[in-house]
């Protein structure tokens, strides 16, 4: 198998998300609701 991943994983560095990001995606998290009808899905975001 080819290996498809770069070799300078060791240069990448993790950034912290500012606490109103962690929030934004809480409260789109809690607000989406997700619907299966017929084997269809459909998203709600309820705003």
């Amino acid at each position: 198998m080819e290996k498809i991943y770069t070799k300078a994983q060791k240069e990448c560095e993790l950034i912290k998300a500012q606490p109103e990001t962690i929030q934004f995606l809480l409260n789109y998290s809690k607000s989406l609701k997700v619907t299966e009808a017929k084997g269809i899905k459909f998203e709600s975001n309820l705003n």
